[in-house]
């Protein structure tokens, strides 16, 4: 196993809202996204330090992009953020590694910045229940 760099990600990808996958990695410059997993406390009064166990999975991505309107990019899938109610599938691929999750995206804010750049952020967050994971 070899040690990588973010460069060249094979798959981007995010489903429009009427479920149709986009690949709109042209369009992002950057992004984030998390796996974490919820922790409860469980301490009993008999230990001196904490004891805790895993509970739930979480996924959670914050995309970030140049506005695009052309058909089947960026625009074109997160337009319909606030007016549809709806899972979309998000692809990650890098080094043959892929994390597939369905999000519910909770905005489509655009940034007209003082250079003249127009640009966007998109956060999802996991809707469906299953457990995120690498194939």
């Amino acid at each position: 196993m070899a040690k990588e760099s973010g460069l060249g990600w094979t798959t981007l990808s995010v489903d429009d809202s009427a479920g149709a996958v986009k690949a709109i990695k042209n369009d992002v410059t950057n992004f984030e996204f998390a796996t974490p997993r919820g922790v409860q406390d469980v301490t009993g009064v008999d230990k001196s330090a904490i004891e805790r166990i895993l509970l739930l999975a979480d996924f959670s991505i914050d995309l970030n992009g140049v506005y695009n309107d052309a058909a089947d990019f960026s625009h074109a899938v997160f337009k319909t953020v606030p007016s549809t109610s709806v899972a979309r599938t998000v692809t990650l691929t890098v080094s043959g590694q892929t994390l597939a999750n369905e999000c519910i995206f909770t905005d489509y804010a655009l940034s007209r910045n003082t250079d003249g750049a127009l640009t966007w952020k998109a956060p999802g967050v996991l809707s469906d229940g299953a457990v995120p994971t690498w194939s």
